[in-house]
């Protein structure tokens, strides 16, 4: 036992000053800690006490009442956008011309077809043709492409012209 209390008091001082730098470095943590804490309640009491907000429960219904107007001005847009889709897929805005000889060696090619279209292929196609006394204009609607009158080659060629455009 004598040598036990030997080994205990050789070693107690090594011990002790193990523990004491134990403390030594929990103390600096705990003053490192004190400080942030003083710190974060300072800017906690700030944002409490002041700084032109009245209270923040106020701040948070204004921001969500914003918020809500937002929302219905973009549902509002994107109806707007919507029915503007709609009209943009209903206007006539696919144009073809094509010009040719209508009656074979007599004349150039001053006859044409003209094809005014929408995006479901409905719309118009006018065909001029010009001999040497006289021209024709001639009229024919289209409903999906095709019409009620006769279309010639040349007016479903002008057709399919204008329903390759983008």
């Amino acid at each position: 036992m004598s040598e036990l209390n030997e080994i205990i008091s050789e070693q107690l001082s090594m011990f002790i000053m193990g523990f004491a730098l134990i403390i030594v470095v929990l103390a600096i943590v705990l003053m490192i800690q004190g400080a942030k804490i003083r710190k974060m309640r300072r800017k906690y009491e700030a944002m409490m006490n002041g700084n032109g907000i009245e209270d923040l429960e106020s701040l948070l219904i204004d921001l969500k009442n914003q918020g809500d107007m937002l929302e219905e001005v973009q549902r509002e847009q994107k109806t707007i956008i919507e029915a503007a889709q709609v009209k943009l897929r209903g206007m006539k805005s696919k144009v073809a011309v094509k010009r040719y000889n209508a009656f074979g060696e007599r004349g150039n090619d001053l006859s044409f077809s003209l094809a005014i279209i929408d995006d479901n292929r409905s719309g118009v196609v006018l065909t001029s043709l010009h001999n040497r006394e006289n021209s024709y204009i001639y009229s024919k609607p289209l409903e999906g492409g095709e019409s009620q009158y006769p279309l010639s080659p040349e007016e479903k060629e002008v057709i399919a012209l204008a329903s390759q455009q983008s």
